[in-house]
């Protein structure tokens, strides 16, 4: 992750080259060109970039709980507790 000077900085680089999306990666040594891209547009909609990044929760704090209770109360099966309460795959679970 990259702190909001980091992200500042490339994106007041992309501007000053003129958009040069490769002469900033290359000048810094980061981020991606698709990073870069994302945060050009986000910094453009906005005026600036946000200070900081909190990811939404893919699942609220009741589904974890219910998850948890389902596998102590039923065997401690990842698998049946996966296809129980819907889960994608026992990674995300």
């Amino acid at each position: 992750m990259y702190s909001y000077e980091d992200r500042i900085r490339a994106v007041k680089l992309y501007f000053k080259y003129g958009g040069k999306t490769a002469t900033v990666v290359r000048e810094l040594g980061y981020p991606s060109g698709k990073n870069l891209k994302r945060w050009v547009h986000i910094y453009q909609a906005l005026g600036d970039l946000p200070k900081r990044r909190h990811p939404k929760p893919r699942y609220t704090l009741e589904q974890k709980r219910a998850a948890v209770d389902y596998y102590f109360g039923h065997g401690c099966s990842l698998a049946n507790t996966r296809r129980a309460l819907g889960y994608p795959s026992s990674e995300v679970l």
